[in-house]
């Protein structure tokens, strides 16, 4: 068989086996060419939220491509992104009264990033600086790396890179440094923005904070007039236990990010919501303040069908007591290493749940990683850890049998791999 000419994402091709040919797909399953079946207890990279190829999602988009492909959707407009629109701004926390969309997390995040420059800019009181959370992860395009965790992931980037503003991770019985250094860098009202992961921390480690910090973090905000910015790409649509994480904090942010579960999984769509007071400092006879920001497919009609579906899937099945199951599930799973001495860190948040392997070294590239994937893929099970952090982040069809089987794995890992302490 000949090379295959695709670079795959976030692949060291030097050093990785042969991939599997996923042909088909179905609730929690991944099936191959060669008929094996995997358990995908990762969600395809977080982004399937009900399950592979839910009915009628599927079924919104055949429709939509009997009407319709992608349209410009500078001035024009469509009735999927309309309906969309409306949707969102019902199921998202209140105060959020404008839908943006992109194609990806991370446009939905640069484009809040401009969003917050643009309206300090419009209103004459220009603010420079943006506030981000140490060990956090936006994605990969120049403004969100910025703002992300320096390290392996943008080194080789760095001349590219804006310099922001960090707070402490805030770590168990820290808290509140994290709080007092906030409070600290937005006495001077140079901050446009505070980003953050809310409650969960992706790809920095499944890190975990309480939700009275979000609260407090959003007190500062609102006392200094810097905006808020809620990265829920990853939190959202779910994840942490409600709908969306800000809601734990009984918080409203300025500007919300969603993509990922925003069409169920099943194709691209990102949005970013702002307030009615950031969309008025765009609103103006004077073009130069209008928001300059655009991505070819804005608003792709299918993907607008099939999130608008993705709604409804909610408003209609009982999407929540799918998640309160699952939910209890990974605590019940968890509970298995408590005293196991070869894992450390066992915690969870809603559906995420995650635990450290002690394994000598951590961190992303920590040699257990790739291991581990090979050791859970012999066993038909998906699972991508983070260098030395296992997490089971699955579809919400997942049944308590499959969830037993995946910990199991879990813990047949650790007595292989795991160095006792």
């Amino acid at each position: 068989m000949s090379r295959s000419p695709v670079w795959h994402p976030f692949t060291q091709h030097a050093i990785e086996p042969a991939m599997p040919s996923v042909v088909r797909t179905e609730g929690a399953w991944l099936e191959t060419n060669d008929g094996r079946h995997i358990l995908d207890a990762i969600s395809s990279w977080w982004v399937v939220t009900h399950g592979h190829r839910h009915s009628r999602i599927m079924e919104a988009i055949r429709n939509a491509t009997e009407m319709l492909d992608q349209v410009i959707f500078a001035g024009l407009t469509h009735q999927p992104a309309e309906q969309l629109a409306s949707a969102l701004i019902e199921i998202v926390p209140a105060g959020l009264d404008w839908v943006f969309y992109s194609d990806s997390g991370s446009t939905s995040v640069e484009v809040a990033l401009k969003m917050a420059l643009g309206h300090f800019r419009n209103i004459g009181a220009p603010r420079s600086r943006i506030v981000a959370m140490e060990h956090s992860y936006h994605g990969d395009t120049i403004g969100t790396m910025s703002i992300g965790a320096r390290g392996v992931f943008n080194a080789a980037y760095e001349p590219l890179l804006f310099e922001v503003d960090t707070i402490p991770f805030p770590a168990a019985g820290r808290e509140q440094e994290t709080l007092d250094r906030f409070e600290v860098l937005s006495r001077d009202r140079r901050a446009a923005a505070l980003i953050v992961e809310p409650l969960v921390l992706g790809a920095g480690g499944m890190l975990m904070y309480p939700a009275w910090v979000l609260a407090e973090l959003k007190k500062i905000t609102e006392a200094s007039g810097t905006l808020l910015i809620a990265d829920e790409v990853m939190t959202g649509w779910g994840r942490t236990g409600s709908t969306f994480a800000c809601e734990q904090a009984s918080i409203s942010p300025d500007i919300l990010c969603t993509s990922k579960g925003l069409t169920g999984g099943a194709i691209p769509l990102a949005a970013t919501l702002a307030t009615d007071a950031i969309f008025q400092a765009h609103y103006s006879v004077d073009r130069k303040k209008t928001f300059f920001h655009s991505s070819s497919y804005t608003a792709n009609p299918i993907a607008c069908a099939a999130a608008f579906a993705n709604v409804e899937v909610w408003r209609d099945e009982p999407v929540a007591e799918r998640i309160a199951a699952l939910s209890a599930g990974q605590a019940v799973g968890l509970r298995r290493f408590r005293n196991n001495a070869n894992f450390t860190d066992c915690r969870a948040t809603g559906t995420i749940a995650a635990l450290d392997l002690r394994a000598g070294s951590a961190g992303y590239l920590a040699e257990i990683g790739p291991k581990l994937r090979a050791f859970f893929l012999e066993r038909g099970l998906l699972v991508r850890p983070l260098g030395n952090v296992l997490y089971v982040l699955p579809p919400y069809c997942i049944t308590a049998e499959e969830l037993d089987g995946l910990y199991d794995a879990i813990e047949e890992a650790g007595e292989r791999f795991g160095s006792r302490s």
